[in-house]
């Protein structure tokens, strides 16, 4: 099994080898080679933090944008130009392959297939697209339902179909864990491969023997999710790539890790009437300044008005 994984900072010869070649080829090249880690964004801010903390891809959950741009669940209530204006923006600020939750393709095969050219289009490398009844539900909730697996095949044909480029990276994710049977599960997994699939998402496994067991049985890159509060278990990356395991997302950490402590700055500043409390604990201003590249903007300025 393969045991490697590619932790941060990236190095400067990579770098070079990195800007020779398309963001899709370079994810592709980066799973091939170990597992890597891929932290969600929920907005072109926190993309460009996790390209400086030197992961090598990001990941933009359904779940992120339902919740932190429109304060909605995850219950499939965006749309699809809605999803893609909200993946451009963090394609355009940053330099890394970016992976998108593409829901259930926002309909039938044929909608599955536009999906995939506008994800295309805005610089996406990858889509996994979920074999949920729409309207969805979060993969870790309860009461969701499948389509049937012929219908999620046609799908990923359409997908595949679809593309230009052979380097975007279409991935099948199945619910089916959380639905059916952990034995449907690998079922639909291996149907969706002979459809076209580049690699399977088990969504919702049980435990670690799960994830170990469904490895065993697919031969294809598959991907792991280390949502928090959920039905898998955390695992730390180096025990996810033993297991065989090349991609690892975790699609709501930097939110929830955001979150908690404006609620509390909020309800400070409400009873205490300042934010003093909380000044050495912020970003500072040159800090902001410095990831969103204001000197490089004002070298742009410059050469404009000489």
């Amino acid at each position: 099994m393969n045991r490697r994984f590619i932790a941060c900072p990236v190095k400067p010869w990579i770098i070079r080898i990195m800007a020779s070649e398309t963001r899709h080829r370079r994810l592709r090249r980066l799973i091939a080679d170990g597992t890597i880690q891929i932290p969600g964004a929920f907005n072109a801010l926190v993309a460009r933090t996790i390209e400086k903390a030197g992961f090598p891809a990001i990941y933009v959950s359904g779940a992120g944008l339902s919740n932190a741009v429109f304060g909605l669940p995850d219950v499939g209530l965006f749309t699809l130009t809605e999803a893609v204006e909200h993946a451009a923006r963090i394609v355009r600020a940053t330099t890394l392959p970016v992976i998108v939750d593409g829901d259930t393709g926002f309909g039938d095969a044929i909608n599955a297939a536009r999906t995939i050219t506008e994800m295309e289009a805005a610089g996406v490398s990858a889509v996994h697209l979920e074999d949920q009844v729409l309207p969805k539900k979060c993969g870790h909730l309860d009461g969701k339902e499948l389509i049937p697996a012929d219908a999620m095949a046609q799908k990923i044909k359409a997908a595949v179909a679809a593309r230009t480029d052979p380097d975007f990276m279409i991935i099948a994710r199945t619910d089916a864990r959380g639905v059916t049977t952990f034995d449907d599960a690998v079922d639909r997994a291996k149907r969706y491969l002979d459809a076209g699939a580049d690699a399977i998402f088990p969504e919702a496994m049980k435990s670690r023997e799960e994830l170990a067991a469904f490895a065993e049985k697919i031969d294809a890159p598959l991907l792991a999710n280390m949502t928090e509060f959920g039905k898998t278990p955390i695992l730390n990356v180096e025990d996810l790539a033993a297991i065989g395991y090349r991609m690892v997302i975790y699609p709501q950490t930097a939110l929830r890790v955001a979150f908690a402590p404006i609620a509390q700055m909020l309800a400070d500043l409400r009873a205490n009437g300042d934010q003093s409390a909380w000044v050495e604990k912020m970003q500072t201003r040159a800090e902001l300044y410095e990831l969103l590249d204001y000197d490089g903007l004002s070298r742009i300025d410059s050469a404009a008005t000489t």
